[in-house]
């Protein structure tokens, strides 16, 4: 076990999976000699070559559509987006033909393509380089989704796509790229896709949350045990698609009252997915209406990013709502 950040832990992963795997080729922006603009590949292109560790120009549509091909030929391509907002130069061969393949050749072929991209605020990049896309790719059928919020997650999480015979989305929060620290193991292991976590358990409310919202759920849930005596149970959802109905409902259901929060737009937000699929399972349990705390319906600001991105004491407010503490 190594004391790792959460940068540090993709590049763990990468490099087991290169190691293990001549099929696994990394393609992006910077990626060779320079490492990747946040380092998630530094040090592949000396140990794997410039056959196997591919600088691209500057075009995400020939990045995916390049990875596309790779992975019809054999391969197991990583496609790298440098920052989730640069994607949708690309997003048309992702919609429209990398999650269709099994379905538009009657499963004759698969397309297993992992796509990484650094997603979320956090970091002062303003409008350009703190979008979070997740609901795009968690509405297009075809694609698997993942979100992983720990050092460990991010290794196991990305290990497993890669095992994947279908193209799977990886939206790394680069706010907690180094913020983050954990035991990770050195060898490849794997964390199941589509499986969530109760990271802290409670019995008063339950507070959904995935990426870099995770650690300020449990920023919230500290906030409202030391001020409120109030005990909130805290999920880490992990995978937006497939989702872990069965874990979120059983939390839902034992506390009576949820608080689900994420950084992108509240309108369409995934929130508002995980909002109606647990009022759908969790109604005759319920005892105060669901809480969503998110980002707002605006482009990312710059300057004001601080009031744009939820922090612990929104998500306390709202939990306390639930509550009808205030």
């Amino acid at each position: 076990m190594t004391t790792m950040n959460l940068v540090q832990a993709v590049n763990s992963a990468l490099m087991n999976a290169m190691a293990a795997d001549d099929r696994v080729i990394v393609l992006g922006e910077d990626v060779g000699k320079f490492g990747g603009v946040f380092r998630a590949t530094l040090g592949l292109y000396e140990r794997f070559g410039p056959d196997r560790i591919i600088d691209t120009p500057l075009s995400e549509a020939g990045i995916i559509g390049t990875a596309i091909g790779m992975a019809l030929y054999g391969l197991k391509p990583v496609a790298e987006i440098q920052f989730a907002d640069f994607v949708y130069p690309g997003f048309d061969q992702i919609v429209s033909e990398l999650a269709k393949y099994r379905y538009r050749s009657g499963g004759h072929f698969t397309a297993p393509v992992v796509v990484r991209m650094p997603y979320g605020g956090g970091i002062k990049g303003g409008l350009y380089h703190s979008q979070s896309p997740e609901t795009h790719f968690a509405h297009t059928a075809g694609l698997v989704v993942v979100v992983p919020a720990t050092p460990y997650d991010a290794k196991g999480l990305l290990l497993a796509a890669l095992e994947s015979e279908d193209p799977v989305i990886v939206l790394e929060p680069k706010r907690v790229y180094r913020a983050v620290r954990g035991e990770v193991p050195d060898e490849a292991y794997t964390v199941p896709i589509g499986k969530a976590a109760v990271v802290r358990a409670g019995h008063d409310l339950t507070i959904l949350a995935y990426g870099a919202m995770l650690h300020t759920a449990l920023e919230a849930a500290e906030l409202l045990q030391t001020e409120h005596d109030c005990s909130a149970e805290v999920v880490d959802v992990r995978t937006l698609v497939p989702l872990d109905v069965e874990t979120l409902a059983e939390s839902v259901s034992k506390t009576g009252r949820l608080v689900v929060a994420h950084e992108a737009p509240r309108t369409c937000g995934y929130g508002a997915e995980l909002v109606a699929t647990m009022q759908e399972q969790c109604f005759w349990r319920l005892q105060a209406p669901i809480e969503r705390v998110t980002g707002l319906d605006t482009p990312f600001p710059h300057t004001l990013e601080h009031y744009y991105l939820p922090d612990k004491h929104r998500i306390a407010q709202a939990a306390l709502r639930t509550l009808d503490r205030v």
